[in-house]
């Protein structure tokens, strides 16, 4: 466990989340149409205020990363665009999914990397299987 904003926040991101603290944000993968009609990007459309055609960034509480347009070389600059709006908002905790690994079909070795930057935010929390892949 660690804490952020005197709150205790586990190591890496639970596989199951079913609620949110206030100031706590669930990160998916999504498409760019937001259409979350499947797997995480429908647990936050469900869940923590995803929108309906909003496919990238933060609606409630919860961030869309788009993950479904092509290679991993289309996610990079959605994922950079995170780790700079985690670094501007430090009143956030984020909670990263294993976007990109579920429905897309893309595995923990070649999304983990698109993170490293990630790994020395305090206020970003990453999945095990990702932190495994950085280390």
């Amino acid at each position: 466990m660690r804490a952020y904003n005197g709150i205790e926040r586990p190591d890496f991101t639970p596989e199951q989340i079913s609620e949110l603290k206030t100031d706590e944000v669930f990160v998916f993968g999504s498409n760019l149409e937001g259409m979350h009609g499947g797997g995480a990007a429908y647990y936050a459309f469900k869940h923590f205020g995803a929108m309906m055609g909003c496919g990238v960034g933060l609606r409630g509480q919860s961030y869309a990363i788009p993950t479904m347009q092509g290679g991993v070389e289309t996610i990079e600059p959605y994922v950079s665009s995170f780790i700079a709006f985690a670094r501007e908002h430090p009143e956030h905790f984020f909670y990263v999914t294993r976007i990109g690994c579920g429905i897309a079909g893309f595995r923990d070795k070649e999304i983990a990397p698109l993170f490293s930057e990630a790994v020395a935010l305090e206020n970003v929390c990453l999945p095990e299987s990702f932190v495994k892949v950085l280390k």
